[in-house]
C-alpha cells in the first residue's frame, strides 16, 4: 500500500490516480440510475476529457477531499470515498462513498465509513460528521449505523431520482460518541 493511504480492515483510502478515472467513469458515473441515486444533481454524460470534480481532484478545493478506495489485498480499485462540505469553523463535514457494482455486499462500505470517521475526527479534528442517503439505501444505512451514526431525521420527498421524489435519511455522529472499534 502506498504511503499516504488511510487503512481500514478491508480497504485503504488513497489519492486518486489518473488510471482510476476511466474505471470510475465507466462503472459509477456512466450508469444513469446509480449516478442519479448518488448525486443530488441531474445525470449528464461526462466526456473522457472532462475535468468533472467527481472524477478529477482539484487540490485547491479545501472543502472537498476525494479518495479512491482500494482493497488492502492487492490494491484493486473498489470505489470512491469523499469528505465534503468541510466546515472548519463549525468543525463538521459530510461523508459520501460509491462502490463499484462488483464490489458491493462485501463489507467494504462499513470499512470505508470507519476510515472516513478516522480521517474526519482524528486527522481533521472535526466535531461532527453527517450522512444523507436515500431511505431505501439499506447498505449505506447499515454501514453508517455500524459505525455509530444515529438517525436524526427524514427529509421527506427531498430527492428527485429517476422520475420520482424519494425520502432521504439524515444521520449524524459526534466525535464523543464515536468508537474507533464500532465497525462490525
Amino acid at each position: 500500500m502506498p504511503l499516504g493511504a488511510l487503512r481500514g480492515t478491508k480497504v485503504a483510502l488513497r489519492a486518486r490516480h489518473e488510471d482510476d478515472i476511466p474505471i470510475l467513469r465507466a462503472e459509477l458515473y456512466d450508469d444513469v440510475v446509480n449516478s442519479s441515486r448518488a448525486d443530488g444533481r441531474p445525470w449528464r454524460p461526462i466526456s473522457s476529457s472532462s475535468k468533472d470534480p467527481r472524477l478529477v481532484v482539484d487540490d485547491t478545493e479545501q472543502g472537498h477531499v476525494p479518495f479512491s478506495v482500494v482493497e488492502l489485498d492487492g490494491g484493486t480499485l473498489v470505489g470512491t470515498a469523499t469528505l465534503w462540505g468541510i466546515d472548519n469553523h463549525n468543525r463538521c463535514a459530510h461523508i459520501g462513498l460509491g462502490l463499484l457494482p462488483s464490489c458491493r455486499g462485501k463489507g467494504y462500505g462499513t470499512d470505508v465509513v470507519g476510515v472516513l470517521c478516522h480521517y474526519g475526527f482524528v486527522v481533521r479534528g472535526l466535531q461532527r460528521l453527517q450522512i444523507e442517503t436515500l431511505s431505501d439505501n439499506a447498505a449505506m444505512l447499515r454501514s453508517a449505523e455500524r459505525n455509530g451514526f444515529v438517525r436524526e431525521g427524514v427529509l421527506r420527498s427531498s430527492a428527485w431520482v429517476m422520475g420520482e421524489f424519494l425520502d432521504e435519511v439524515l444521520l449524524g455522529l459526534l466525535v464523543q460518541d464515536w468508537k474507533k472499534d464500532s465497525k462490525v
